[in-house]
Order: structure tokens, then sequence, then C-alpha cells
């Protein structure tokens, strides 16, 4: 699929998404958001892909949301807002949907919605020149949507005093709160994320795939309930071609060779 507002690289297993909107700083607009929904289904349903990075062109990661959109919008109808509301909403679930890890690589300000892209993917890590928060409080608004998300990276509290202040953290802050989980020098951060997403991306795509089902099933459920669910995808994974093949590579002192299955 042609994108406008998105590009899309791949290397080996890792495909790379670049928010390209570098003179408007990357800021999600209806279409790019509409265009990343779909360019995650796609890696996500491509057996060439075991890991996606997002990542953005030009010197920001992605500025939040469009302050000129914002200006209009008490010109639109609630139908409206709440159709172009749900485009968003689609967006930032998709990190609760993909079987695949999904590395934020933010290179720049990540800011509002930008924030909540950080917070949705599965691994972030950061330049050392980033800066992030949600300074939405200071145009008169709250960030509803990626709210959620915030809670799960960073805990209830922590997540408030960023909406509330809308002060915004260094890359160190933010590794600090858990926010993102390395931080690179600027030299090196592409050589770090690439390295990593390679990484994750040679791992079997069925561990994958069952550890981030782990992961979204377990922070909704009551602990017991989680344990007994937990014990069963790990029986999955006791019988899977992969556990096998992963052993008998160790104990041969070679490469695995994965089928994902």
């Amino acid at each position: 699929m042609a994108y406008t507002q998105l590009s899309v690289e791949q290397e080996g297993r890792v495909r790379v998404l670049y928010l390209d909107r570098p003179g408007k700083k990357n800021a999600l607009s209806e279409q790019l958001a509409a265009e990343l929904v779909s360019a995650l289904k796609e890696a996500d349903a491509d057996a060439s892909v075991g890991a996606v990075v997002l990542t953005g062109r030009g010197e920001a990661f992605c500025a939040g949301g469009d302050l000129a959109d914002f200006a209009t919008m008490a010109t639109k109808s609630a139908p409206e807002l709440h159709r172009e509301g749900a485009v968003s909403s689609e967006l930032f679930q998709m990190g609760l949907r993909l079987s695949k890890p999904l590395i934020a690589a933010v290179n720049g300000p990540a800011l509002g919605g930008g924030c909540g892209l950080v917070a949705m993917c599965h691994l972030a890590v950061a330049s050392e020149t980033a800066l992030l928060g949600t300074p939405e409080v200071r145009v008169g608004m709250f960030p509803f949507v990626i709210f959620p998300l915030l809670m799960r990276a960073v805990g209830p509290r922590r997540a408030l005093e960023m909406a509330l202040t809308g002060r915004l953290l260094s890359a160190r802050q933010a590794c600090e709160i858990g926010l993102v989980h390395e931080v690179f020098p600027a030299e090196r951060f592409v050589d770090g994320y690439r390295e990593l997403a390679a990484r994750v991306a040679g791992f079997s795509p069925l561990v994958l795939r069952l550890g981030l089902n782990a992961y979204r099933t377990a922070l909704d459920m009551e602990i017991n309930q989680a344990m007994d669910y937990l014990n069963t995808l790990r029986v999955i994974d006791f019988l899977s071609e992969d556990l096998r093949e992963g052993a008998m590579a160790f104990l041969q002192k070679r490469p695995p060779e994965w089928k994902g299955r």
C-alpha cells in the first residue's frame, strides 16, 4: 500500500515505520493515524517481519496533534469529532493487538499523542536529545485517549502528574520512570535501536506471540486467573517445535532455525 505521511523500510526481519511529516514535526493528522493503523496491521500479518520499529523523519519523533486542527474543533459536529476520535483510539490500541514486538525509537520530541505512541509500544529507546511529555493542558486539553497507556507505562500517579503539569521530561528522566527503557548517545542512536530490533526479531515468532499475549491478558486479569491462563500458554510453549529446536541448538552450539510453531 502507498502511504503519503508514512514511509516504510525493511532490513532483515525488522520493519521500520517512519512518521514522515518532518515539516510538521510529524504531528498526528487523521491521515497519518489511519496510515499507521494500516501499516501496523500489514506488518503484523507479514511472516517476513519479526519486529516493528516506530520512529520519525527529521528532528522530531512526533509533536502530537496538529494545533491547526485543534483550532477548528469547535466548528465540527459531535459525530465528526467522534469519528475522528475513533481513528485515534484504534491507533492507540494497536500495541495491545499486535502479535509482534513494537519498538519506539524516539529520535526527538515526543509530545502529547507522540508520547502516547511511546507508551503504546512494547519497548522504547530514545536518543539523549529527546524530550517527552503531555503538554496538552497548556492549550486547554487533557490527554484523554492516551491516558490509560500512560498509566500502564509509568503508574497512575506519575501519569496524572505528567498530565496536570504539562512538564517535559528529558530522555534520562523518562528512562528513570520507565517510559523508555534505554537512552543512547545521539551518535549511537540509530545503531542502538537497530541492534535491539534485530536481536528481538531473531527470537522465536511463536514465543514472542505467546509472550505478548501473556502480557496484555495478565494486565487485565485477577492474579489467580492470570496464573491459570499463563500456565496454559506455558504448556503450549513446552509442546512447541521451537522450544525443542531452541534446546537442541543450544546443546549443539548453533543458531536455532525457528519454525514459528
